[in-house]
């Protein structure tokens, strides 16, 4: 006896078969939870150290490698990747799916401690953590230009008037601003003249 031999034989008992499977399927569908924005928990800690005028070479081998090894000693990481740049280095800490992130953020705070004495006597503060969501990307980003603002304007318009006004919109949890570099001073020595000063 083959499957399809009693759906052959009762044609009207198939029909109905098959509408009530659809019909089912289209009221399951209905009660289907749907979101634009799932919500989902992704166990993730970003450290953040900085050494101002430290090389990225300098800040992987100083900062980022002590760091990792206090990070390795604590349970239930699923991947570690580090990123050294000019003065700053992050270390992104991804955990398992069924690890408690506050208990998580403790343990690094711990690391961050034991670490202490690793770390170059140069640094002007310890790192720091930020519990991060990757599912909660950013919604939106703004862009602004001028042709009557310099750089510089435009980044303190966007830091002190713009931000703050986002800030304070209701459902926004972040504002960051971000490309253009914060003013800094440049010194040039000349050799000759400070030998004649000793």
């Amino acid at each position: 006896m083959n499957l399809s031999g009693p759906f052959i034989k009762r044609p009207v008992a198939t029909m109905l078969l098959s509408l009530a499977i659809m019909l089912l399927g289209g009221v399951s569908f209905g009660l289907l939870p749907v979101s634009p924005l799932p919500q989902m928990d992704f166990p993730v800690i970003v450290v953040s150290a900085s050494l101002p005028g430290a090389s990225p070479e300098v800040m992987a081998s100083t900062v980022a490698t002590p760091l990792e090894r206090s990070f390795g000693a604590i349970a239930g990481i699923n991947t570690m990747s580090s990123r050294s740049s000019q003065g700053s280095t992050r270390v992104i800490l991804q955990f398992d799916q069924d690890r408690d992130i506050n208990g998580a953020a403790r343990e690094v705070q711990a690391a961050i401690n034991a670490s202490r004495n690793l770390l170059p006597s140069g640094m002007k503060s310890m790192p720091t953590y930020k519990k991060v969501n990757p599912s909660q990307a950013p919604i939106m980003v703004l862009s602004l230009t001028s042709d009557v603002l310099s750089k510089g304007e435009l980044y303190d318009l966007a830091s002190t008037i713009l931000s703050q006004s986002l800030s304070q919109v209701p459902g926004v949890g972040e504002v960051q601003i971000g490309g253009s570099s914060l003013p800094a001073v440049r010194i040039e020595l000349e050799p000759q003249l400070l030998n004649q000063y000793g």
